[in-house]
């Protein structure tokens, strides 16, 4: 079957949605088994190094897998706002950047497991108590910086951001299902008090809602999923613009065409 150009930009926008959303579930769950993630990342040095070095190559490679699978959204991101129609209007490009670059510290986030920590761990359970007391520090410093601070919290408030916009910008124009955008809005809601979570790593007391990351986190991957499938099911995507805002011409469906994001870390 032939395929418009705005048909095959659907198409993979929507399937890329929905395999980025499966993969990286995937690649978690492995690591939620082999390494206890995410809980992990709340424990100190004495217990995540020497834990790290027991898996091996096989945990090295898992993190490299959850990295990259969670970096492919990086493409239906950037692609979302041509397939909606909304390329030109302004909150959907600001929108668009937030959630890049959401991806991007994530990334930064996962890859220290493949590039940084394996050192670390390495030394810290041959060295003796006063390798270890550096290593230790070492890992502290680096854990905080690209773990919670890049990571986590940038990370996670930008793609919390990024979906609350797309959800608005959904409920606005109707091009997707409003329950797309009221369930998106739901999940970002949510999700946001997992940064207290984070800010205790800094701010030993700050209140904290242990349920927030798991049922965030778990809630976004869905929506993400739905997203794919709503782009791939609905039959034609053309928005229309909400009073006031200023929009690039919508793609025009043809008749014959079928229609197509740590998280700790």
């Amino acid at each position: 079957m032939n395929t418009t150009p705005t048909t095959r930009l659907r198409l993979v926008t929507g399937g890329l949605f929905l395999l980025g959303s499966l993969v990286f579930a995937a690649a978690a769950t492995a690591l939620s088994v082999m390494f206890n993630w995410p809980d992990v990342l709340r424990e100190p040095a004495d217990v995540v190094l020497p834990a790290f070095a027991a898996g091996g190559p096989a945990l090295v490679w898992t993190w490299f897998a959850a990295a990259w699978t969670y970096g492919l959204l990086t493409i239906p991101i950037l692609l979302l706002p041509a397939v909606l129609g909304l390329r030109g209007n302004p909150v959907m490009k600001v929108a668009t950047y937030a959630g890049a670059a959401s991806v991007l510290l994530s990334l930064i986030g996962f890859l220290r497991w493949v590039f940084v920590v394996p050192a670390l761990a390495g030394s810290y359970v041959t060295g003796d108590g006063q390798t270890r007391a550096a290593v230790a520090a070492a890992w502290t410093a680096q854990h905080q910086f690209g773990g919670a601070l890049l990571g986590e919290h940038l990370g996670q408030l930008l793609v919390i951001a990024w979906s609350a916009a797309v959800s608005i910008m959904i409920l606005r124009s109707g091009i997707l299902p409003r329950w797309l955008g009221v369930a998106g809005l739901t999940v970002s809601t949510v999700y946001l008090p997992n940064q207290g979570d984070i800010l205790a790593t800094a701010v030993p007391g700050f209140p904290v809602w242990d349920l927030a990351g798991f049922i965030g986190s778990t809630g976004w991957g869905l929506w993400i999923a739905a997203l794919g499938i709503s782009i791939l099911a609905r039959p034609s995507l053309s928005a229309s613009p909400a009073p006031g805002t200023a929009t690039a011409p919508s793609i025009t469906a043809t008749p014959s065409r079928p229609s197509t994001t740590g998280i700790g870390n």
